[in-house]
């Protein structure tokens, strides 16, 4: 075990008094040193990495106390694991399986038995790694991922520089070769120690790191420590010199925004199979990396460790790019040729190593695209996927860097990654740096145990994968919209004149979808170039747009002779006609470039078709508005479709009806009312009012419209364009005639 000292790189997160409070909770503890680890992304990347701790409990049958495994359950993350995310299994079961196992052509065979091992009635999924932790012979084990480990891991001359790292920090980590995760790496990782007496730890070749400790305090300072020392080895070969070979397309000023110029036509581009939300990132990292001489080779090698590509995919797409002596349009134009010669080489590289046992062909478009001068783009289902898959690679990124800043000379086989020396011949090197043979990783990205977990995550929501501006979406229909889209999968931007507003809707929407999948932005529907803005703001979010929702409007309100000024008609035709013009000019381009099906939903009125004294502006607007509907509908069809909802009034939660306008209706309608009520109650009223109206007699609400426009916004309506849906209660006098 480490001398207890100083970290330089990490800090010691232990509080003592935290651990006081929880001692004689071993699963308690076990959760605490697990949460610390997964806080610094140095340590451990997001879902990466197990933490065990053996522990005694009573038997459930007999009351006796038995050895107990409790291990991160599949899937899990360290850093927000809770005590009931671990998974309890008996050691002796666990033990007696080494008698069951029939070799590594058979192992994927000893998962099944983990169930059966289970403690008690704990049912959390046991991982593959689960044997990794339960031959190890100390009570405390931490299998992490962190990149200076697997830098020393993916090193041609790893082993050698593993050796120099021990002498030269007086440790004793033990090298074991590749191996794939599962039954018979924990039996190779078990002679390993039972042949290394003393040893701290241990260096999976091309795979990551194992520390352990007696005691759960040992355990985190053992792992905190190596990783830091191992981070001192490696960041001071890293400032020999340049990373990468140097700096071939330097990183431009106007990055963001040719980021977001391209990301549609990139989004549509690898959306061929299923929709993808987008992540980009210019941190120095990926700058330095996709603007750097070795970019090309690196990218084509792809990432080592098997946590890394099982969501980067086997290797990223490098886009051909010079940002210094082409523009914009050119790399959209080199996104849509290039793509299908990534998609080709994926498809031959599945067809190389698929046998007839292999899950089908998932997704032949990449996750990761690194363009120089910009940085990196990543893709997922959801925005949390997409970023956590930048991160990883990022990750991918670091493990080159010191990989390649441990090179000191020519590269000879047998590599120590490999078990044998005909083994090695299948593994790849580019300036010590070592990728993964195409045939072990792809026993990795389609394990049939991976594909298991995959089929049993829950079905998607019905507005997933998708990306929806809601203009108007601070108050009213539009705040309803923006919460039923949040509810039903969708990644949402809400947009307003009432900035404050959308914020506050925004963070409703994040409390029944994710924070992560929301975002509020100001719009002013009158302006071409704040429309513009929210789009580009939108595109910078999550990659592109799919849905198109407003519902803002303005009702001018007369003055005391009951006429309006001309600058009130004019500003009316501005926002409720002109300004749905403009926001269908300005998200145009998106839909061209994503080339993926879209919808546009707009608000109309029944008051469009009934004519009435005193609301001229308003409703002759709203006329204009549906034969606008038609014509767009016309224009940007087949790939988008439009279409409106005409509502009956709308009274509850409508920045058209504020105090004085209720009031003044009331007043007009002989309803009475008393000053010191609430004005949702005075909205009431006058909503009970206009619902007489109608052949329902119930106030349309809100959530009644928003109910028309989901289902005009989503697939169930995909025959359905240049309509206007009636949400009136049946208000006789719209009917159209």
């Amino acid at each position: 075990m480490p001398e207890i000292k100083a970290t330089t790189h990490l800090k010691d997160l232990w509080d003592e008094e935290k651990a006081q409070q929880l001692a004689g909770n071993q699963l308690a503890l076990l959760r605490y040193r697990s949460n610390l680890l997964g806080a610094d992304l140095r340590i451990t990347n997001f879902g990466g990495g197990n933490t065990s701790s053996k522990i005694e409990l009573p038997d459930p049958f007999t009351g006796e106390p038995v050895r107990v495994l409790a291990v991160k359950g599949s899937g899990g993350d360290i850093g927000s694991i809770k005590e009931s995310g671990f998974a309890l299994l008996y050691l002796d079961r666990l033990e007696r399986l080494k008698k069951r196992y029939r070799g590594e052509k058979y192992e994927d065979e000893m998962v099944g038995y983990y169930p059966l091992s289970a403690f008690g009635e704990n049912r959390v999924a046991a991982s593959i790694d689960t044997p990794l932790h339960a031959f190890l012979p100390c009570s405390h084990v931490d299998h992490l991922h962190p990149d200076w480990a697997i830098a020393l891991a993916a090193s041609a001359n790893g082993k050698k520089k593993l050796e120099q790292f021990n002498k030269e920090f007086d440790r004793n980590i033990v090298w074991v070769p590749w191996q794939r995760p599962g039954f018979e790496l924990a039996l190779l990782i078990e002679q390993a120690v039972k042949d290394n007496p003393g040893a701290e730890g241990l260096i999976l070749g091309g795979h990551g790191l194992f520390t352990w400790g007696m005691t759960q305090r040992d355990c985190y300072l053992n792992s905190i420590h190596t990783i830091d020392e191992m981070g001192e080895f490696i960041l001071k070969h890293q400032a020999k010199g340049p990373l990468f070979g140097g700096v071939v397309h330097a990183s431009i000023q106007d990055r963001k925004a040719i980021a977001t110029q391209i990301l549609p036509a990139l989004r549509g581009a690898v959306s061929s199979n299923r929709r993808v939300v987008a992540h980009f990132t210019d941190d120095n990292d990926a700058l330095t990396f996709a603007g750097s001489k070795w970019a090309k080779e690196l990218s084509a090698l792809g990432t080592s460790c098997p946590d890394h590509f099982l969501r980067t995919r086997v290797c990223p797409w490098l886009l051909n790019w010079d940002p210094v002596h082409e523009d914009a349009s050119v790399l959209k134009n080199r996104i849509q040729t290039d793509v299908e010669g990534y998609r080709a080489s994926y498809k031959k590289y599945y067809e190389e190593w698929a046998t007839k046992d292999s899950p089908k062909l998932r997704d032949s478009n990449p996750s990761v695209v690194v363009v120089p001068g910009l940085g990196l783009f990543g893709f997922g289902k959801n925005k949390k996927e997409a970023r956590v898959t930048t991160e990883f690679f990022i990750n991918a990124i670091h493990v080159m860097a010191g990989a390649n800043a441990l090179e000191d000379g020519q590269v000879s086989h047998p590599l120590p990654q490999a078990k044998t020396p005909e083994q090695s011949e299948q593994f790849t090197e580019f300036h010590n740096y070592v990728a993964l043979p195409r045939s072990e990783a792809f026993r990795i990205e389609y394990w049939a145990l991976e594909e298991g977990k995959l089929q049993r995550m829950p079905a998607e929501a019905e507005f997933s994968r998708k990306i929806a501006l809601v203009i108007g979406g601070a108050s009213g229909i539009g705040r309803e919209v923006a919460l039923l889209l949040g509810l039903n999968g969708a990644h949402v931007v809400v947009a307003d004149f009432d900035v404050q507003g959308a914020s506050k809707a925004a963070d409703e929407v994040g409390v029944v979808s994710s924070p992560e999948f929301v975002a509020a932005t100001a719009v002013d529907l009158s302006s071409s170039q704040s429309l513009a803005e929210a789009v580009k703001y939108a595109i910078s979010k999550f990659g592109g747009i799919d849905i198109v929702v407003n519902t803002a409007a303005i009702y001018p309100v007369p003055g005391s002779d009951g006429e309006i000024s001309e600058a009130q008609w004019a500003n009316t035709f501005l926002v409720n006609v002109t300004g749905n013009y403009l926001l269908a000019r300005q998200t145009e381009w998106v839909f061209k470039d994503q080339n993926l099906p879209v919808t546009i939903v707009l608000t109309s009125s029944a008051n469009a078709v009934v004519p009435k004294k005193g609301s001229e502006a308003y409703d002759t607007s709203k006329t204009a508005l549906n034969h606008l509907i038609r014509e767009l509908a016309i224009k940007l069809g087949p790939t988008v479709r439009v279409n409106g909802i005409a509502p009956a009034t709308v009274v509850a939660g409508s920045t058209m009806f504020p105090r004085d306008r209720v009031i003044q209706s009331l007043q007009k309608y002989n309803i009475e009312f008393m000053e010191t009520e609430s004005t949702e109650e005075l909205r009431g009223k006058l909503a009970d009012f206009y619902a007489q109206r109608t052949l329902t007699k119930r106030p349309i609400l809100p959530q009644d419209c928003a109910s028309a426009i989901m289902w005009l916004a989503g697939d169930q309506s995909a025959k359905t364009t240049g309509h206007i849906i009636p949400v009136d209660g049946g208000l006789s006098e719209a009917q159209l005639r």
